[in-house]
């Protein structure tokens, strides 16, 4: 059974940083892509990040300079790295297997002074 589990989300002031987790169980991890979405209130869930089986990093252009993202094969985990944290970066932050259903519950990152 594929598990992916996020953690590490909370309340932060602008300019602030936050690290997310997601640790994922029941997959080959490492054959696998791994990609971060958010969907803030009342909007989409949106593609933020995305790293490949080479641990090469894509970004949404808003987030680029950034969010880090990270992978450890050796842990089955992937992480977000965010700086410089802005209000409408306000959302739940969700883990996903590239290209397949499997979802993390998400964590919320809330953006606020």
């Amino acid at each position: 059974q594929v598990q992916l589990v996020e953690s590490g989300g909370g309340l932060v002031q602008p300019g602030g940083s936050l690290i997310l987790s997601c640790a994922a169980s029941g997959i080959d991890f490492s054959i696998y892509g791994m990609t971060w979405y958010r969907q803030a209130p009342g909007k989409q869930r949106e593609f933020v990040g995305t790293i490949n089986t080479r641990s090469r990093p894509y970004y949404k252009d808003s987030v680029k300079g950034r969010f880090t993202i990270s992978r450890d094969n050796a842990k089955n985990t992937v992480s977000l790295q965010m700086n410089s944290l802005k209000p409408e970066d306000t959302a739940v932050y969700y883990c996903n297997v590239a290209n397949t259903p499997y979802w993390g519950q998400g964590t919320q990152v809330t953006v606020s002074s």
